[in-house]
């Protein structure tokens, strides 16, 4: 499977945007999607997931409320809406998958950045 994350950039705090994910390859039997993030000089952590067709969701605290995962079915794609940003938002956002039996994400896109300025 080959992943390709896009939609970051630059954004004001308070504003929007939407990653996108493109999976592309062997996509049969992908359990969960999810989306992670790196700030600088700090660990990769979960950000959100989406499990089987949507019947499980799950956000990190910190953004509960402010992102929604959603996926598109038919084309292999899923998104990270972010809304009402916080500086502490800006880091390198990176979309994983994970496949049945595994209890980690194994499988990883290029990241892409997003920055928000106060």
């Amino acid at each position: 499977v080959q992943l390709q994350a896009s939609g970051g950039g630059l954004v004001q705090a308070g504003g929007s945007l939407r990653l996108s994910c493109a999976a592309s390859g062997r996509t049969v039997g992908i359990y969960a999607r999810g989306w992670f993030r790196q700030a600088p000089g700090k660990e990769r952590e979960f950000v959100a997931e989406i499990i089987s067709r949507g019947a499980v969701i799950s956000y990190a605290e910190s953004v509960k409320g402010r992102f929604t995962i959603s996926r598109d079915n038919a084309k292999n794609t899923w998104f990270l809406q972010m809304s009402s940003l916080k500086p502490e938002d800006t880091a390198v956002y990176y979309c994983a998958v994970r496949f049945p039996g595994v209890s980690d994400y194994r499988t990883w896109g290029r990241g892409t950045l997003v920055t928000v300025s106060s």
